[in-house]
Order: C-alpha cells, then structure tokens, then sequence
C-alpha cells in the first residue's frame, strides 16, 4: 500500500510498460511512443524491473486490476484513454489530492513546448495546479475556456490559469469576463468584444485540454458556488435539476444522464468555449474522483466530451456499474 504522499506515480509507470512490453507484446519504441518517453529510459525501467524480481513468469504488479478497470472504461465508453489511480483513502480531500497528482504528473508526460493548454475553474482544476512541480520550465500558453467567478480562488479560472502558467514557466491569458451573464442578448455582446473572442479563439487551438467534471449539487459543488451571483435558493436549485435531470457539467454547460445538454436558460448564457469546441481539442483529459463525481462522469463519458479519464479505482467501478 503506497501512502498519499507516496512515489506510487514512479511504480506506476513501471507497471505500465511491463504491461504493455510482456502481456500486450507491444515493442520499446511503441511504448516509448505512447508514453512519452525516450527508448532508453524505457529499456532501463524493464531492466532495473527484471533485478527488481517484478518479472519472472508473470508481472507482479500492484495495479494490474487498476489496468483491468481502464480497460473495461476504454471498452464501454469508447474511450481512448483511462488512468485509474488506487483507493488510498477515505477522506474526499485525500482523494482529490491524489487525483491532482495524478492529473499533473499526466500533463507533464504530454506536455510539450509550444502546446496551448486550456482549463476549466473549479476545486479538482486547483488541486491540479497545486500538485504541479515541473522539473524544468515550458514554452506554453495557459488559456481559461470560460469567463471567471471572482471570490473563490477555485472559481476564478483567470487565477488558476495564471498559477499553472507561473509554475510552468508558460503565459498566462485571461478572459475578462464572468462565466454567467443575465441574458443571452449580454453573452453575445460580451463574445463580440475582440480582447474576449482572441483568447477563445486562442483556446479553441489547444492541444490539451484539462477539465473538471463537476456536479451539480447545491454546497458541495463548485458550480453553485458560481449559481450564488445568480440569487438562486438551494431549494429552487435542487427542484429545477431534479425537473431536467441535469447530473453535471463541464465548463459550466450542464448535461444529462445520456449526456445531452440541457437546461438551456442557463447554457445560452455561458461565457466560454462550447462542448462542441471542447471534442475538437486533440487531448481532452477529464478529471475527477468521489461518489458525488460518478453521475458527472456517467454522463460526461456517454457525451463523448471525454478522451481520457482520470478518476480513483472507487470512483471507476461505480462508473462502469452504472447501464451502459
């Protein structure tokens, strides 16, 4: 059992390339590929495996069932790619950092110069940004993909943007607008300003795009910390949900089960890029973890608004449990 603050990302990734050099039969080079590494470096991490005693007949590896999981969320879900990282503890907060670690320890296996990264705001974005140590700096560019709610370090995308920017070495842009307006008629003005359309426009040509998956429930959600500035009760809120049978969003659009937008009143009063926008980006990496996350997932998964996920083993199964 690793600890929370534990080096499991290194055995991990040993895991990993054992898996896929001595069950899946793939070569050094298409590994090296796929991860993101040199040739070398991966013949080196077979090789200190191997005096390690983790390869004989068999891998002996403690996340082949977490390989199994990704599997079976690749499979149902078509989707390309899922990271499932172990259970280590009960606690949310624990839980949330350890998915940031993940996700961070992710975008820098990806990360290359001259990329566009584009993020959402919300509690999982900031435990991303926290977890991030680089070990060296980035040529990038930091984009927010929707206006900013100011008053929660969490909701202000421009702030998260800036912090991501600032430990990568990378520019930060912002969008100086909030995430909701009153009207649709105040959104398209808003989107016909120059100084906001450049920065989506810029962040439509992301390479990577980094998203938290987020619920809908009144207190525990980011988004209704967003819903405050729109002076709505938690009681109005909980009905009006119920009634649409929204189950999440991302980038504030709010989507259903099948994962279908819906609850346009509130959609068509975003300031950002669309979910249209967001399947275009060649790297969607969609993270969150908890039992309130797993509808949030379900629906997300079933949009296609997803190309890898990244959640805990907890979280995975009571995704994959859910009708597919």
């Amino acid at each position: 059992m690793f600890s929370a603050n534990g080096d499991y990302e290194q055995m991990r990734l040993v895991s990993r390339v054992l898996t896929m050099y001595y069950l899946e039969e793939q070569n050094q080079a298409a590994i090296a590929r796929t991860l993101g590494l040199s040739t070398a470096k991966v013949n080196r991490l077979i090789k200190q495996a191997r005096e390690q005693g983790m390869v004989e007949i068999n891998i002996r590896t403690p996340f082949q069932h977490l390989f199994d999981i990704e599997k079976h969320l690749q499979s149902a879900y078509n989707l390309p790619e899922a990271v499932i990282i172990p259970r280590l503890a009960d606690d949310p907060a624990t839980v949330l950092q350890t998915v940031g670690q993940a996700a961070a320890q992710f975008l820098l296996q990806h990360l290359r110069d001259g990329d566009t990264i584009c993020i959402s705001g919300g509690k999982t974005m900031s435990a991303i940004v926290q977890a991030i140590e680089p070990r060296r700096q980035y040529d990038v560019r930091v984009v927010p993909a929707t206006g900013a709610r100011q008053g929660k370090h969490y909701t202000d995308v421009n702030y998260l943007a800036a912090q991501l920017a600032e430990k990568l070495g990378g520019e930060a842009y912002k969008i100086h607008a909030p995430v909701f307006v009153d009207s649709v008629q105040e959104r398209d003005m808003l989107l016909s300003m120059r100084h906001i359309t450049e920065v989506l426009d810029l962040a439509r040509t992301a390479q990577i795009a980094l998203v938290g998956v987020g619920s809908v429930i009144p207190k525990s959600s980011s988004y209704f910390d967003l819903m405050t500035a729109m002076s709505m009760s938690e009681q109005a809120w909980a009905r009006l949900i119920q009634r649409e049978d929204a189950c999440g969003e991302i980038f504030a659009y709010l989507y259903n089960q099948k994962g279908d937008l819906c609850m346009p009143d509130f959609n068509e009063r975003v300031i950002g890029l669309t979910l249209d926008d967001l399947k275009a980006v060649p790297m969607v990496v969609g993270v969150a973890a908890g039992e309130d996350k797993m509808l949030p997932i379900y629906g997300g998964l079933r949009g296609g608004y997803m190309k890898t996920l990244i959640t805990d083993e907890t979280t995975a199964r009571g995704v994959l449990e859910m009708p597919q």
